[in-house]
């Protein structure tokens, strides 16, 4: 069977389309696909933007309590035999302190030592890579608050996740394993 393709559509109309690698990170591509299954990344803006670095969907769980969840930290500096580098080209699973985030995908921006092997690399874009750099783009004002040494940058005029829909091609993927950890409130990026 064919990996699993997910679809990112924005609301400009553009499309990141990405073949996911549950051969790389089985349990960070079953939580991806029952997230967007259950519709949580849709009608949500790109939150964090810094150039030259990372592109984060979201910083704060997408706002939905169904995202606050923490998983296996499926990655090279964990044991786990996931050889995709976290560089251009790949989505990732980004994290907190308490652990790696359950929904909180990024797009590397740069190879950064700091992120490969300590984040699982859980895709490639086959598509839309182009829209990603596009939107480092546009202007941008720093986000108030953000956590010291945590750069957080929000788009003006916000761009818009429409939906993400994931084809599996009739495979089943389980729904993700849970770690019992709790994320707080204030959630604080650490990449």
């Amino acid at each position: 069977m064919p990996n699993p393709i997910a679809t990112i559509s924005m609301r400009s109309g553009a499309h990141i389309r990405i073949e996911l690698r549950p051969d790389q990170a089985p349990n960070t591509v079953a939580s991806f696909i029952s997230l967007a299954s259950a519709g949580l990344f849709d009608d949500y803006p790109i939150s964090r933007i810094v150039p030259g670095y990372v592109v984060d969907a979201s910083y704060t769980a997408f706002g939905r309590n169904a995202c606050k969840y923490l998983i296996a930290n499926e990655s090279r500096c964990s044991g786990f035999p996931n050889t995709l580098r976290v560089e251009p080209g790949v989505i990732a699973m980004g994290g907190y302190p308490q652990g790696i985030a359950g929904g909180e995908f990024f797009f590397p921006l740069d190879y950064f030592e700091k992120l490969d092997g300590h984040y699982p690399a859980f895709g490639v874009i086959l598509e839309g890579m182009e829209e990603v750099r596009r939107w480092t783009g546009v202007p941008l004002r720093p986000v108030p608050g953000a956590p010291e040494g945590v750069e957080i940058n929000e788009p003006v005029t916000p761009i818009y996740i429409d939906r993400v829909r994931v084809e599996t091609f009739e495979s089943a993927f389980p729904p993700p394993v849970k770690l019992q950890a709790v994320l707080p409130e204030n959630l604080s990026l650490i990449h």
